[in-house]
Parts: C-alpha cells; sequence; structure tokens
C-alpha cells in the first residue's frame, strides 16, 4: 500500500435487478446503473465501473457509452472498467473511444485491462480461443504504443500494421490511467510489471492472502524492470448492509443461484451454505454490517499491501433497495471507516 491516500471504488456488471417483485428490464437497469453511479458519487466514492459482458441478464455490453452517460450525470467520481475484454476489442478504437470519455468526463477515464474469464466475446466477434494469449499481448503492446508514443508504427498477426500512425485527437501526454487485470495467473502479473502498469487483482473466491505471492512477484519485477512502485489494487464481491445478519442472509439468497449456475457450466464446487459461511469469515465475500466490512478491508489492504479496493456490489435480481443502501453505507461509513483503521496501523510498498 502507498503512503496516499487509500481509494475505494464500486464494480458494476450490470446485472438486471428487482423492484419489488417485478424484474427490471435492461434498459431500466442500464438507467438504474446511472442512478447508482451517481450516489456513488455523492457519497464521495472514488471511482465507479463498469464491465463487459455479452450473456443474459447482464447490461454491461457497450460500457464506453454507459460511462460516458454517467460522465454527463457525475461530477467528481473517477470512471473506468471493472475489466475491458481488450483480446476482442480493437486497440485503436478503444483508444478514440476512452480518449472521449476522458474529454467528456473532464480527466476522469482510467480502464482495467484483461483476457476475459467469460469468454463469449470470442465467437461473437469473430475470434479463435486458442489464439487467447497472442491476441492479448499484441493488442496490449498497440494499445501501449499508441498512449504512450507521439507516431506509432506496428505490425503484427491480429490486425493490419501501422506506420507512423498518429492518431487524433490526442489523449493527455502518456495516455491514461490503464490497469492489469489477472486473476491470479503469474505471467499477468509479469506482463503488468513488464509495461510498468497498475495491478488489479480479480479475487472472487478463496483466502485472499493467497495473492500475497502474486504482490512480491509483482513488486520484484517492476523493480527488475526499472519502475517505480506502483498500485495494487483488489475487486471483491460483497454487500453492505445495517447488520450482519441482514447481509449475510440477503446475500446468500442472491449469490447461491448464481453460484450454482456457473458451477454447473464451469465444473466447481456446489455453493452449499457452509462453503458460503467459510468464505465469509477467511474468504473474499466483503459481507456484512459497514464495521464488520471495513475491518475486512482493512486487513487485506495490509497483508496484500493494497492502494484500492473495489466492491462489486451487483448480483442478478439483487433488489434495487438493496443495492443503493449498499452503496450509501459502503461510500458513507465503511470508507471512512478504512482510512480511520489504516491510518493507526499503515503498511507501505
Amino acid at each position: 500500500m502507498t503512503t496516499e491516500r487509500f481509494e475505494l471504488g464500486l464494480n458494476s456488471f450490470g446485472e438486471v435487478a428487482t423492484d419489488g417483485d417485478r424484474l427490471l428490464s435492461d434498459a431500466e437497469t442500464l438507467r438504474l446503473i446511472v442512478e447508482e453511479a451517481q450516489l456513488a458519487d455523492a457519497v464521495g466514492l472514488d471511482v465507479f465501473s463498469v464491465g463487459e459482458h455479452y450473456r443474459e441478464g447482464f447490461t454491461d455490453s457497450a460500457t464506453p457509452v454507459l460511462l460516458a452517460a454517467i460522465a454527463r450525470a457525475t461530477q467528481l467520481i473517477r470512471l473506468g472498467t471493472s475489466v475491458t475484454v481488450l483480446s476482442t476489442n480493437d486497440p485503436v478504437r478503444l483508444y478514440h473511444e476512452f480518449y472521449t470519455l476522458d474529454a467528456v468526463s473532464g480527466g476522469r477515464a482510467q480502464l482495467v485491462l484483461g483476457r476475459a474469464s467469460a469468454t463469449e466475446s470470442f465467437p461473437l466477434f469473430g475470434y479463435d480461443l486458442a489464439d487467447y494469449e497472442r491476441l492479448f499481448e499484441e493488442k496490449l503492446d498497440l494499445f501501449m504504443r499508441l498512449q504512450r508514443e507521439d507516431a506509432v508504427t506496428w505490425s503484427g498477426t491480429v490486425r493490419t500494421p501501422l506506420t507512423g500512425q498518429r492518431l487524433h485527437p490526442r489523449m493527455p501526454e502518456g495516455g491514461i490511467p490503464t490497469w492489469i487485470g489477472v486473476g491470479g495467473s503469474p505471467n499477468s502479473v509479469l506482463r503488468a510489471a513488464r509495461y510498468g502498469l497498475p495491478l488489479m487483482m480479480a479475487i472472487i473466491g478463496g483466502r485472499p492472502q493467497r495473492f500475497a505471492g502474486n504482490v512480491e512477484l509483482y513488486l520484484r519485477a517492476l523493480e527488475r524492470f526499472g519502475h517505480a512502485p506502483l498500485p495494487i489494487a483488489q475487486h471483491s464481491l460483497g454487500l453492505v448492509a445495517d447488520t450482519d445478519d441482514e447481509a449475510v442472509e440477503t446475500w446468500w439468497r442472491y449469490w447461491q443461484p448464481v453460484v450454482a449456475d456457473l458451477a454447473r457450466e464451469r465444473g466447481f464446487y456446489a455453493p452449499t451454505r457452509q462453503r458460503y459461511e467459510a468464505e465469509l469469515d477467511g474468504g473474499a465475500l466483503f459481507v456484512g454490517s459497514p464495521e464488520t466490512v471495513a475491518r475486512k478491508i482493512a486487513t487485506m489492504a495490509r497483508d496484500l499491501r493494497l492502494s484500492r479496493f473495489d466492491l462489486k456490489y451487483d448480483i442478478m435480481r439483487l433488489p434495487r433497495a438493496a443495492r443503493a443502501r449498499s452503496i450509501e453505507q459502503f461510500g458513507r461509513e465503511v470508507a471512512p471507516r478504512v482510512r480511520e483503521l489504516l491510518s493507526k496501523e499503515p503498511t507501505h510498498v
């Protein structure tokens, strides 16, 4: 963790909400996300990020468009992506989209680049999963050169070459804040260090402390590549409510069917109540009262030397009232309490 102010943000995957007994439409959910970003801005959170998915129940398939709408509805909060699937995006188009977002938001744009854990975008946009690694590596190289160089000459195997290409309009010098999202792969950690990019760790299950080895690897690699220490962040799921019991029972009601579906799809463990409670106690679910969630975030910040924590607050069919209450408490109660706890016992990279 750096000596700068610890940052707290929210992530949305655009998951469809409910209002009473009624499932919101996709369009209503998109408008709700704009309202939730406004609330996050009002309660003083640092970042609001939106993912990129292409499956039923998710509405975040046009992330830059949604973030631009949020930009016009907010004042201070920074706007980013919880993941941009660079492998199936074109780096030149992405550059222009995020230049535009940065311009209309007054310099508040940032993004997290990832290889994708959900792979629907590959067949949708005509890419072969066999090229998973090569697509990301080549497109990352081009995207970062477009941000960092004035005129780019580049050739690779995944798109047409560029010769002395200077894009217009121009991003600010050096580009916009760009993170590399990792799910645990050491190669991804080394890639972030090689490019001198901050590290966003997506920790959605198990003990977060198991990522401590990746943190050490990242810091050693930054030094080896000649880069100064850079921010390290964590993205995890959770819910804040008035009491621990309310949060635990509410999240279980909506988390359990989502994870059951994922278990069938991907072949991992079924979400039993025992496993759920283990995730609450020492795992990667940040569910509870403001004090419980704040203490758990502060512990992770010390153990993993974090500069930022993002809470993924929406999950399929979670009522809009519970979402709003979670956002409000995360900003007004959890965030200041985390900073208070860390001020008493800080750690430094």
